[in-house]
């Protein structure tokens, strides 16, 4: 058998990289999200309301939330629902449009918020992580998603 291309081998492979990457920060962030009482993407969507309580958009609807994250509503509506019977969230239908759903966060929710800057805190002092280098990071993958969606 012939050896396999350079550009075949799992290591060579960015996609492979960036989900190990990714599937790393997420079991990093587990004992902090657990402390919380939250999982990974239910930190993620209260993050975006967290963004949203101090800054609304025109429309604070599950489909805004869904492109925010590059959810479907499929995988959305199960976390929203959780959510909110953890009473961190509230959903109400739109007066204008009843298959609108409009999203806000809850007095728990709010509060919330000033438990995770600490523990994200503790979370890049126990990993070592250069702040700069994590930035350059983020604006790279910001360029190449981008790259992505304009396909």
């Amino acid at each position: 058998m012939k050896p396999l291309p350079a550009d075949l081998q799992l290591d060579n492979q960015l996609c492979f990289k960036l989900y190990a990457a990714s599937r790393a920060v997420t079991r990093a962030y587990k004992p902090m999200l657990e402390t919380l009482g939250l999982t990974y993407p239910q930190y993620l969507v209260m993050l975006v309301l967290w963004e949203w309580h101090t800054s609304p958009p025109a429309q604070p609807t599950v489909k805004a939330v869904g492109e925010r994250l590059l959810l479907d509503s499929g995988t959305l509506t199960p976390l929203l629902k959780r959510l909110q019977q953890l009473e961190l969230i509230k959903r109400h239908r739109s007066t204008h449009d009843e298959r609108e759903v409009h999203l806000g966060l809850t007095v728990a929710g709010i509060a919330l918020s000033d438990r995770v800057a600490p523990l994200k805190a503790q979370l890049f002092c126990a990993s070592d992580a250069d702040l700069n280098a994590l930035a350059d990071l983020r604006g790279r993958l910001d360029q190449l998603l981008e790259r992505l969606a304009g396909e």
